[in-house]
């Protein structure tokens, strides 16, 4: 297995872990105000990794802080816009707009590394468009306040993902990651205490949320993106992510009773099917081609 090939493997499996993340939000929203999850999630991470990995994350490298603190100033903008979208609107219809983001990443990558994406890469987006129109269109709501919030989400989460590509290699994964979960902590307790109504209700379910988003779908799937989305492209790694509503869309079903009809299910198809292709690209002569003819 080539290290492109684990690194994809890996992005996948987080993926997987993700697409649970909207119908646990969901659930444990009902208990925990939505900044206050991102500061408890976050803050408990960062602890986590000081607690464990203190030797190895210290001393950091010059500009570690700073652009630590861009890179996890997006994620925090990312989590607050999907954590109060979801308030509004469903799960499922959330993690399909969030999907959105794959629209943005191919552009983002052009505008701020110079790199154009592959015509495979290019291919592979429309058919996931494509699905990702018919998984959301067929409820056949207007636009609502948390459908905005959640495609602001899907953008900030594309500078994320561009962001990251730029400054993986100047720190170690671990370091990185700490960076990320102690800024976003320090900008989620600070919105919190400034700007949000606050509430939190013991229950069970909401501990369990807060322990799945700390220990999977936080620590986990943040250093698995931090340490193996530098061996894909950006492009490449948007649209293994694309999976996500998919994943979502099921787990929704079955723990919230979230129901996509047929059209949902051929735009989940057709999600997988963008996958696939952009993926095996490289092994198709005219598609493994930059959009300017380089190859």
């Amino acid at each position: 297995m080539t290290s492109k090939t684990r690194a994809e493997t890996a992005l996948l499996s987080m993926t997987l872990i993700w697409g649970g993340t909207f119908p646990i939000v969901k659930l444990t929203m009902a208990f925990v105000s939505p900044v206050l999850l991102v500061a408890i999630r976050f803050s408990l991470a960062a602890l986590i990794l000081l607690l464990v990995f203190r030797k190895r994350i210290f001393p950091l490298p010059p500009g570690a802080v700073g652009k630590g603190s861009v890179l996890a100033l997006f994620l925090f903008l990312g989590f607050v816009a999907q954590n109060i979208g979801l308030t509004v609107t469903t799960a499922s219809k959330s993690a399909f707009i969030t999907g959105l983001m794959v629209l943005f990443v191919p552009l983002l990558q052009f505008v701020i590394e110079r790199k154009p994406p592959k015509i495979g890469n290019i291919v592979g987006i429309v058919v996931v468009v494509g699905g990702l129109w018919l998984l959301t269109s067929p409820a056949g709501a207007a636009l609502n306040s948390g459908d905005a919030l959640t495609l602001l989400c899907a953008l900030l989460f594309a500078v994320y993902i561009v962001y990251l590509d730029v400054i993986s290699r100047d720190m170690s994964a671990l370091q990185l990651l700490f960076m990320q979960m102690a800024a976003t902590s320090v900008y989620a307790l600070i919105a919190t205490f400034g700007f949000e109504d606050v509430y939190f209700v013991y229950d069970t379910t909401a501990i369990a949320g807060v322990v799945y988003l700390t220990l999977c779908a936080t620590l986990l799937t943040t250093y698995v993106q931090t340490r193996y989305q530098k061996e894909t492209t950006p492009t490449r790694a948007v649209v293994i992510f694309s999976i996500e509503p998919v994943v979502a869309a099921i787990l929704s079903y079955f723990i919230l009773g979230e129901v996509l009809g047929t059209a949902g299910v051929i735009g989940g198809g057709l999600i997988i099917g963008g996958v696939l292709l952009s993926e095996l690209s490289d092994n198709i002569p005219l598609l493994n081609r930059a959009l300017g003819g380089e190859s």
